[in-house]
């Protein structure tokens, strides 16, 4: 019988440095940055995937290593790369720069807005430009990635999805951040797009969804859809052993809404140490 990652050996490297993307505590984060990440700490974190790079992020990075938390990768200021010419926007060889100086070492695009994704030439063209910020990064030992949620998923002219096409436009030097709720919310198997996307996947979100919800789903879910690691539909076990056989770097537990999320993370890393 083949155990899951986590009944492995105690070096294991999921085990060792399961992370945690703060937007999962975005309101305990406004209220109280340090006593948040110490609380993240006393969970049993290893590391934290901050958002908002490189302006919101800053004080989470600082109290994370002030916790002696590691910080190797973050959400950023997005229409760096997909909007580079909007007024306002900060120059992607800024962020670049801010993240080299902070240690980063992968930076992911975490959402598109609705007007960059109507059609699939929308889709091509954002595949080329994540594909010219992904050499860029290179360039600077950086390695860029892409977010998921569910909408890319809905079939569109020929029948491909929006994702269809990212997966056959991107370079080699662009990756998925592969977010396992949205997957499944989008009606495709997280083991299966796993093992199709191996050595293309840099980084997983691990995050559950409720039981019983009609799927696909392409738009908004309720609240109560987010649900702790072990109380939804998703068998994270599965997942973390296709994440090794595929290369993933690194696993980010996220769950975007909880009545509680300081007991929801202590609940998940619970789960994960029981595999």
């Amino acid at each position: 019988m083949t155990l899951p990652a986590f009944a492995l050996e105690k070096d294991n490297p999921y085990r060792k440095n399961i992370g945690i993307q703060l937007y999962t505590l975005r309101d305990q984060l406004k209220a109280d940055t340090a006593g948040t990440i110490k609380a993240v700490a006393e969970a049993g974190y290893q590391q934290v995937e901050p958002y908002g790079f490189p302006h919101d992020a800053a004080d989470m990075i600082r109290a994370a290593k002030d916790n002696g938390l590691a910080v190797n990768s973050s959400h950023f200021a997005w229409e760096s790369v997909t909007d580079p010419t909007k007024e306002g926007v900060i120059p992607f060889g800024k962020i670049l720069d801010g993240a080299k100086e902070v240690g980063l070492s992968h930076l992911v695009i975490p959402y598109l807005h609705a007007h960059n994704r109507k059609t699939p030439d929308d889709y091509k063209r954002l595949a080329a430009r994540f594909n010219t910020a992904a050499e860029e990064a290179k360039g600077a030992g950086i390695q860029l990635a892409y977010h998921n949620h569910n909408f890319e998923f809905e079939p569109m002219g020929g029948g491909k999805s929006g994702y269809d096409i990212l997966v056959s436009e991107l370079s080699p030097d662009m990756k998925f951040e592969l977010d396992v709720f949205w997957v499944k919310a989008g009606g495709v198997d997280p083991v299966a797009l796993i093992k199709k996307l191996s050595g293309r996947v840099s980084q997983l979100h691990l995050k559950d969804l409720k039981k019983g919800l009609e799927l696909p789903n392409y738009g908004g879910l309720p609240e109560d859809s987010f649900k702790e690691l072990g109380n939804g539909s998703i068998p994270m076990g599965p997942i973390i052993e296709a994440a090794a056989s595929a290369g993933v770097a690194h696993c980010h537990v996220e769950q975007d809404q909880s009545p509680d999320p300081i007991k929801s993370i202590a609940e998940s890393m619970q789960y994960l140490r029981s595999l």
